[in-house]
């Protein structure tokens, strides 16, 4: 948990979207930040774990970062979404997608890029122990 909270409490690196205002971005550009930060949780999350494969690592990620399973966390944490929380939800699950993976609904993937937004957002705000707290809620049935 220490390990967590450093890696996204100290961004010494400074590029021209640090400088942006988070509710300001577009929604593609929070959803693929979000992502990101999703994907190095779950990686952090699972190292942990001792697992030695890099084959088993992965196959154990693919439970948390698919379209499928990150609709299965938004509908676990979105009644505790505060209201701007939401506001972002809302506008990555709104936005218009063009390419729905095969192996999820509509429906689902478009609570997974409103998930990825809501992580995308808190990153940009700093508010990195928000992030952590909905992250251990979201996804409570598959961490240990």
């Amino acid at each position: 948990m220490q390990l967590r909270s450093l890696i996204f409490r100290y961004r010494k690196v400074r590029c021209a979207a640090f400088f942006m205002i988070p509710s300001q971005m577009s929604v593609s550009a929070l959803a693929y930040l979000g992502d990101a930060v999703i994907e190095l949780l779950v990686r952090a999350e699972i190292v942990g774990r001792e697992i030695s494969k890099s084959s088993e690592l992965n196959e154990l990620s693919r439970e948390f970062v698919t379209a499928v399973a990150q609709s299965a966390a938004a509908q676990k944490i979105i009644d505790i979404l505060t209201d701007e929380e939401n506001d972002v939800y809302h506008r990555g699950r709104n936005c218009g997608h063009l390419n729905i993976p095969k192996s999820a609904s509509v429906a689902e993937y478009r609570r997974a890029t409103g998930l990825e937004c809501v992580f995308g957002y808190l990153y940009m705000s700093g508010n990195t122990d928000r992030m952590n707290e909905l992250f251990h809620l979201a996804y409570c049935d598959k961490i240990d």
